[in-house]
């Protein structure tokens, strides 16, 4: 949990934002570092394990390099979320061989003590699941990411991805769905 004088010491994305646009490049060094590890979360579990670096950096360059484009209309967050979406794909298309994607290294699911049989169960489970994710179309995948490892409403996966909040809500419906048919 952040310190409340640490909070209010450091100021909020869009005053970051506007800082970097007045050539402020201590405001980008903070923003990259605010938002670095859910940039990478992201698309790890998208599928670009062993790009993730290379993929962060790459995203970062375009959303700076397209600061100007940046309206407000989403958080500064979901729209560098938009950006690496589009930077996986690129990557993708140019021939990237696809890999799985990892939930949360080291993290986790539940706590079985040191039960080999359940590890082992827990490990298979978020394999099927990692593949499953990664398997999803695109637009249902990314919905589910923002929704269920980013947090976000529907107003903002809906502004991030530039869909409807009611696109966004079948996206992330029918991506349940498709998930629940391998883990049950």
């Amino acid at each position: 949990m952040t310190r409340p004088e640490a909070a209010a010491a450091t100021p909020p994305d869009e005053e970051l934002v506007n800082g970097w646009r007045r050539g402020d490049e201590g405001a980008a060094a903070i923003l990259v570092r605010r938002h670095t590890g859910s940039l990478a979360r992201f698309l790890s579990a998208a599928g670009a394990r062993d790009d993730v670096e290379d993929l962060v950096q790459e995203t970062f360059f375009r959303a700076f390099r397209r600061i100007d484009t940046f309206r407000g209309d989403a958080t500064f967050l979901a729209w560098v979320l938009a950006i690496g979406s589009n930077v996986l794909k690129d990557h993708r298309r140019r021939g990237a061989r696809r890999l799985p994607i990892a939930v949360e290294e080291g993290k986790e699911v539940a706590d079985h003590g040191s039960d080999p049989a359940n590890e082992a169960a827990e490990r298979d489970l978020l394999a099927q699941l990692e593949v499953a994710v990664a398997a999803l179309p695109p637009m249902q995948r990314d919905v589910f990411l923002l929704r269920a490892q980013q947090g976000f409403d529907y107003e903002g996966i809906a502004r991030a991805l530039h869909t409807t909040v009611g696109a966004a809500r079948v996206h992330y419906h029918h991506a349940v769905k498709r998930l629940k048919r391998v883990i049950m």
